[in-house]
């Protein structure tokens, strides 16, 4: 498993100082979350977009801080959702022998098995529906 100092080499996305650099990163295929973004396993048709080198923000902090960047080694696709579904943001298919990671300055890496997944947003109950605030 790769550690989080070679994910900041790889992908040029640092994190915040207090998180240890020599921690290695899950690579899981199963539910998981990183913050507001949760990246379901799915049976659908796969993702057809490549992620570029420089990654897919999937969602936009506020003043473009904080964003969950998308980013992949070997052949990993993202394709946006456009059915018009408010928590769904995507469709992110990975391929044998590659690895997607989200990546954010607050959570780190997050890494993501061959499958293929529907990143969502989360959003919570409070005195009104809102998304999660991350």
């Amino acid at each position: 498993m790769p550690t989080i100092e070679q994910a900041i080499a790889t992908f040029g996305v640092t994190v915040d100082e207090h998180l240890d650099r020599q921690a290695e990163i899950p690579i899981l295929s199963g539910l998981q979350f990183q913050g507001d973004v949760a990246v379901v396993p799915v049976t659908r048709e796969p993702a057809r977009t490549p992620i570029p080198t420089s990654g897919v923000p999937v969602v936009r902090g506020q003043a473009q801080a904080n964003t969950h960047l998308l980013v992949a080694t070997g052949a990993a696709f993202f394709s946006p959702d456009q059915s018009g579904r408010a928590l769904v943001l995507g469709v992110l298919t990975v391929e044998e022998g590659a690895t997607a990671y989200l990546a954010h300055p607050e959570h780190a890496f997050t890494g993501i098995a061959p499958g293929t997944y529907e990143l969502r947003r989360q959003r919570e109950q409070a005195d009104q529906v809102r998304l999660v605030a991350d």
